[in-house]
């Protein structure tokens, strides 16, 4: 490290008149107590360590251990954003390293790993098609074309970005509907900027019409935007730039195991085609000719910065680790488990749960309950009485166009053991439903907080303990 050149100066010269309280009333407990309470609370919480997370579209899969050991290596963990570059050649690396093999896993030619969630990289996308068609000479270009069955995020980036959104239908196969589309690019040909488009679509179907999109939407002046929340399906397998998607986010904490429950940290990185190149944000790390690395500001075209310094650095690691564990030859291992192991509970439950497209899915299940209304169950009833079985909720409700929905997503990391054990508990739930459907309304009940009036909660949020209404309220139960 270079000397310091800050000078070395008493705190009471740094922070004057500072006034110290000499008594502090703050309660006293033994090291035991505080080692009991905190492992207490840590069993209270659910975790990919502890048990299965069937979240459809969340993509919770296990995060290996060797990820721990990556971003506690001390050349990425205790390195800082404003070293001189020649101190962390290492970790430039890791970045151009990390651009190229996401572009050349999701065919683009170019990525920014700047974007701090799938959310945040759609905006970047949106913002990088506004950059082009502004170059172009061409901002009357003002609709955005989204399905209805899109990530509410979708539309709220397009909007977002000074766009208007134009809904098209999701037919009876549970794909955009292409008479409806047809007439969308037909009505909005000379105002169009773009199409977003989920593939795997949110009902976990491929679009098979995905070629057929991308001429209709090109041929009208248009760019395909690519939502690459599921490219669970995909990694290894087919690359999105060969579909035609011109600009598209993947989620490195959700495809390649980067955890991010509990809030964070996210990692949403946006690949491009050439064309759009020129407009990603400010730095790129760049390999210089004799082969060191640096970060390139020097972008004339460039929509600016939209995280600071160069994104979720250890986030990246985490990914990169993953990526390099399977190597370009085992990376299809990732999409052909995580298809085998939806189909495997698509076709187990199928007759337990009706499925709302029965057709071979991708990389997560959708099924409808709207048949239990019969025996007063709905699924966020199913969703609760899960927990008593040990397991995480599945999403629920959503897509909003399949009526009392639960969407399952296995992974690639769980096993058919852990499947078929799921399984059973969703029968024996299916079996509650005709039999005893109040024991299904009134769970959880094992957790360690039952089922509360969510609406209320959100609103009016009290994390205030008291000690005796605690211990009135366990009285009483």
């Amino acid at each position: 490290m270079p000397t310091c050149d800050v000078p070395e100066t008493p705190l009471s010269e740094l922070l004057p008149g500072v006034a110290l309280r000499s008594d502090l009333p703050l309660p006293e407990v033994t090291e035991g107590a505080v080692v009991r309470h905190f492992n207490k609370m840590s069993t209270f919480n659910y975790c990919v360590d502890k048990g299965f997370y069937p979240l459809g579209s969340c993509t919770m899969k296990y995060n290996p251990k060797i990820n721990d050991v990556a971003v506690n290596m001390p050349g990425f963990a205790r390195i800082h954003p404003y070293q001189p570059e020649n101190t962390v050649q290492g970790a430039l690396e890791v970045l151009h390293s990390m651009q190229e093999n996401l572009a050349a896993i999701l065919g683009m030619d170019a990525v920014s790993l700047h974007p701090a969630a799938g959310a945040h990289g759609e905006l970047l996308g949106m913002m990088l098609i506004r950059a082009y068609h502004a170059h172009r000479g061409e901002s009357h270009r003002k609709f955005v074309i989204v399905p209805t069955a899109a990530h509410g995020t979708n539309p709220a980036s397009a909007a977002r970005c000074g766009y208007k959104t134009v809904p098209v239908n999701t037919d009876a196969r549970g794909l955009v509907d292409m008479a409806h589309l047809a007439a969308q690019v037909e009505k909005h040909k000379d105002g169009l900027a773009g199409f977003m488009l989920t593939n795997p679509n949110t009902v976990g179907l491929f679009e098979t019409d995905i070629l057929e999109i991308s001429r209709m939407i090109h041929d009208a002046g248009g760019l395909m935007y690519g939502d690459g929340a599921n490219m669970n399906a995909l990694v290894g397998t087919v690359r999105p730039g060969d579909m035609g998607f011109d600009v598209m986010h993947v989620n490195l904490h959700k495809t390649f195991s980067v955890p991010h429950g509990g809030g964070g940290p996210g990692s949403g990185p946006v690949g491009v085609k050439a064309i759009l190149e020129p407009f990603l944000p400010v730095p790129q790390a760049v390999k210089n000719d004799d082969g060191t690395f640096h970060l390139d500001y020097d972008r004339p075209l460039s929509v600016g910065k939209v995280s600071p310094f160069a994104g979720a650095f250890l986030a990246v690691v985490r990914a990169y680790a993953y990526i390099r564990h399977y190597g370009r030859e085992n990376l299809q291992q990732i999409s052909e488990n995580a298809v085998l192991n939806a189909n495997y509970l698509r076709v187990k439950l199928g007759e337990t749960l009706p499925v709302a497209y029965d057709r071979t899915c991708m990389h997560e299940c959708v099924f409808t309950l709207k048949e239990w209304k019969k025996y007063g169950v709905k699924a966020l009833d199913v969703a609760k009485r899960i927990i008593d079985y040990g397991y995480h909720p599945p999403t629920m409700y959503f897509p909003l166009i399949v009526p009392e929905c639960l969407m399952i997503e296995p992974t690639e990391t769980e096993s058919v053991e852990t499947l078929d054990d799921f399984i059973v508990a969703l029968e024996a739930i299916a079996e509650e439903a005709k039999t005893n459907p109040e024991v299904i309304r009134s769970a959880p009940h094992t957790a360690p907080v039952r089922r509360l009036d969510e609406a209320f909660a959100a609103r009016n949020l009290d994390l205030a303990w008291s000690p005796k209404e605690k211990f009135a309220a366990a009285m009483e139960d």
